[in-house]
């Protein structure tokens, strides 16, 4: 424990058998993991910039998130492999292969050597000399021919592992010693190597007698037979052939399971095959010979180990460049290849996750294996993040696509709407209010007398007051009025002109349609992102704090269309499209504004140049630079909504000469406003006129 940690029980536990410790905030923990809140904060910008929940989310598992003091961060994927790359570079780095088999021969060594001494120590014990050619018993005679006939065998034994194997197999021992060390060394050997081959199928190739190696071969052989039929593009069906040796390969269910169990078992020693000079390729193949012990089993596997590294898109085990210093024996090296290989699976199987539902393929024990805990625990975070969006009802799945549900989009919008009200800042948001007060609406703080048909919020207070006031200022000889003798209390009667109620500012109902230019040039100059905000940033407004208002956004480039409000957040640009249909959309916006009969009916229209299409007898007409017909056609359009009481209020992204002189048109007819604004204040701008206008006209 560090200094200001203390230990206490754990709640629910007076005992302190479970303790928790506590320590104090120095800014630099991080909370358990981060909240769904959070998490839809952190992805709202992106989400608003491209408009897809699911490439959000496939940016934040690849970055991460960084932390701060309110919110826990995230490790993103790069992260992550990163450290599985600088690990599987700490593992190459250490070791080297320059005598693969240098342990091997060593240990024969030690083998040949045990047997000379106990070949010497029976000379000594029976009294020859040391050279059994000399005259002497028959016995001993016999001794020494024995002992050199095995002192020759032994210098004939081969140099490379695999024919010294084959030679001491061959060989009777004399040395009790030996002969053990020998059958461990080769038992050892057979189950590791073989099973580093040919995992799970050890036993059956190590099998000695005529009838086993037979039904081996034959397994080896239908195998074979499936593969060459799928090389040749078929589909072999492997029931009959895992009804029969499924044994071997336990939980395969087709040839594809097959074909994966194989080439795990296969690839360890293919890599380390691959990673060798071609001599020390020579020297293991001629041990894995002198193992096997069969030489038609030999060619089979060897066919077999071709067939699938033909099959396998990336070959059957990859080399591995070991640049360490201090060499290692064949069995340490098929130790250190099996982690480098399973790290390259788990970074592939990392690189590849294009969405949160691939991380659930990846075991977080796994992580942990290759990498550490604290890389573990940051994985399985990342994993939890789009399943704690899922459980707090911010997205939903749509088969195998995540999609943001109607309160996830309120989320972001009333994150976007504090977003702006935060930057406008008390005084810009304070000269929204009016002046005057009336019967409806939001309370002001003060307080009027109550007329005939104003609704009757009473301000109890105030009234008290008033009735007090007026019984002290009651003039004298006023019975009615004048308070009797009660040891100095005054009682209190009320009047009808004593009641105060509640004033309260008074609001109309407005009907708006947000107009968005959808154009390539407004993603190209960086304004659509903007007017999405715009939209949301209204959307959220209205249906917050003004419910009885009405908001339509539409769309508009080579047509028009009506935008859903719940797609807001995840609206994409009409990419494909070209034109700025202005008539079209005015059009729409008329129609929509025409529903219903509130006391404001107003358009918004945000873009970045002048009209460039427009509708005539059922078809669009495009023309860049814009037509005469087309500006006509769309100022018709403005006049029709002039003449309906609809007023046009006009945002320019472009300071354009041909887009101002446009909008100077439409303003002088229509009688609305026309701003100027940069994407990067535009829902400012929009924000303060929507309640402004708003707020200014009072029924």
């Amino acid at each position: 424990m560090t200094a200001g940690d203390e230990w206490r029980p754990a709640p629910g536990d007076p005992t302190g058998r479970g303790r928790a410790r506590y320590r104090r905030w120095d800014g630099t923990q991080q909370p358990a993991g981060i909240e769904a809140d959070e998490l839809l904060d952190a992805l709202s910008e992106d989400i608003l910039a491209d408009g897809d929940l699911e490439d959000a989310l496939r940016r934040m598992m690849e970055d991460g998130l960084p932390a701060d003091r309110d919110r826990a961060g995230l490790t993103g994927l790069r992260e992550l492999l990163r450290r599985l790359a600088d690990r599987r570079r700490e593992l190459l780095e250490r070791h080297g292969l320059g005598d693969v088999m240098g342990d091997l021969r060593r240990q024969l060594q030690e083998i040949v050597d045990t047997e000379r001494e106990g070949i010497e120590r029976r000379l000594a014990g029976s009294g020859e000399p040391g050279d059994a050619g000399g005259p002497g018993d028959p016995m001993r005679r016999m001794l020494g021919d024995l002992a050199r006939r095995h002192r020759a065998a032994l210098d004939a034994l081969p140099d490379d592992p695999g024919g010294r194997i084959r030679a001491l197999e061959e060989y009777e021992f004399l040395e009790p010693a030996a002969r053990d060390a020998f059958q461990q060394l080769l038992e050892r050997l057979q189950g590791r190597m073989l099973d580093s081959t040919f995992q799970g199928l050890a036993d059956r190739l190590k099998a000695t007698t005529p009838e086993e190696l037979r039904a081996t071969r034959e397994m080896v052989r239908d195998l074979q037979q499936l593969l060459q039929d799928r090389l040749s593009g078929g589909n072999p069906d492997a029931s009959a052939f895992l009804g029969r040796y499924g044994d071997a390969f336990p939980g395969a269910r087709n040839l594809d399971d097959v074909i994966a169990q194989l080439a795990e078992r296969m690839a360890a020693m293919q890599s380390l095959l691959r990673s060798l000079s071609r001599e020390q390729r020579d020297e293991l193949g001629s041990l894995m010979d002198a193992l096997l012990r069969d030489d038609r089993l030999r060619y089979d596997l060897a066919r077999l180990a071709s067939l699938l590294d033909r099959i396998l898109p990336e070959g059957l085990g990859a080399p591995y460049a070991f640049r360490g210093d201090h060499d290692i024996g064949l069995e340490q090296a098929l130790d250190e290849i099996a982690p480098l290989q399973q790290m390259d699976r788990l970074g592939e199987r990392l690189a590849d996750a294009g969405d949160p539902s691939a991380l659930a393929s990846v075991d977080a024990d796994e992580v942990r294996r290759l990498l550490d805990a604290e890389s573990a625990e940051q994985f399985a975070a990342l994993q939890r993040a789009a399943q704690a969006l899922e459980d707090a009802g911010y997205v939903t799945r749509d088969g195998d696509r995540l999609e943001l549900t109607a309160r996830g989009q309120r989320r972001i919008g009333q994150r976007v709407l504090d977003e702006v009200f935060g930057r406008l800042g008390r005084d810009a948001f304070g000269g929204h209010r009016v002046a005057r007060v009336g019967w409806t609406g939001e309370r002001t703080g003060t307080s009027s007398p109550y007329e005939f048909g104003r609704p009757f919020d009473l301000d109890l207070r105030g009234t008290l007051d008033r009735a007090v006031s007026r019984a002290f200022a009651a003039p004298a000889g006023d019975a009615r009025d004048t308070p009797p003798a009660t040891g100095g209390r005054v009682p209190v009667r009320l009047a009808p002109d004593d009641f105060q109620v509640h004033d309260a500012e008074e609001v109309t109902s407005a009907s708006t349609v947000l107009l968005l230019d959808m154009s390539r040039s407004m993603l190209l100059r960086g304004c659509f992102v903007a007017a999405r905000k715009v939209a949301i940033a209204l959307d959220t407004l209205i249906r917050t704090r003004y419910p009885h208002d009405t908001l339509h956004v539409v769309g508009f480039a080579y047509v028009a269309r009506e935008v859903p409000p719940g797609s807001l957040a995840t609206l994409s640009w009409h990419g494909n499209e070209y034109g700025t249909n202005l008539q079209h959309a005015l059009l729409l916006a008329r129609g929509l504004l025409a529903r219903g009969s509130p006391a404001n009916r107003s358009i918004v229209v945000i873009t970045d140049g002048e009209p460039t299409a427009h509708i005539d007898d059922g078809r669009v007409e495009f023309n860049y630079p814009p037509t005469r017909r087309t500006i006509e056609a769309t100022l018709r359009e403005v006049a029709r909504c002039t003449r309906d009481g609809i007023t046009i209020n006009t945002f320019m992204l472009e300071r354009s000469r041909a887009l101002g002189e446009f909008v100077d048109r439409v303003t002088r007819m229509n009688r609305g406003r026309a701003f100027y604004a940069s994407p990067e204040r535009l829902e400012e701008f929009v924000l303060v006129d929507y309640l402004d206008r708003r707020t200014r006209r009072v029924a």
